[in-house]
């Protein structure tokens, strides 16, 4: 066991769930971000691979689930800021600004990329994009 010293730390690390940027729950079911903001049935692998890309440290937790939806196993933790206060990635600085970036990067994860192309280029593609789904706030 090499990184001893790193396993206490874990648990004051931000959690992050899936259902948080899930655009298919409500928010009575635990979404924390508007629909318009929120991706389709994120996953764990997406949500950390997501981290990872913005250079956050995380830590998947596979075996935890979400009180009020405990069928969905897994969560993800996310060091925001370090020991002495200082911000991992400087352009987010809480956890909504996490779920927001997160939720923007997860529709163009390489897995979600391949699955959705041939659908979403054929009918839906320029449709959609117009309607609204990249307003900039």
């Amino acid at each position: 066991m090499d990184g001893g010293g790193d396993v206490p730390n874990i648990k004051k690390w931000t959690v992050f769930y899936p259902v948080y940027i899930n655009s298919k729950k409500t928010v009575a079911e635990g979404r924390r971000i508007s629909v318009s903001n929120a991706c389709e049935n994120p996953t764990c692998a997406e949500i950390a691979d997501c981290c990872g890309h913005l250079k956050l440290p995380f830590a998947i937790e596979i075996d935890k689930a979400y009180p009020r939806d405990f069928m969905q196993r897994g969560r993800v933790r996310v060091l925001l800021k370090k020991e002495d206060g200082t911000l991992c990635n400087p352009a987010i600085s809480s956890r909504k600004q996490l779920m927001l970036r997160v939720a923007e990067l997860v529709p163009r994860h390489p897995g979600r990329v391949k699955k959705q192309e041939p659908a979403s280029t054929s009918t839906a593609g320029p449709s959609k994009s117009g309607k609204g789904g990249r307003k900039k706030r």
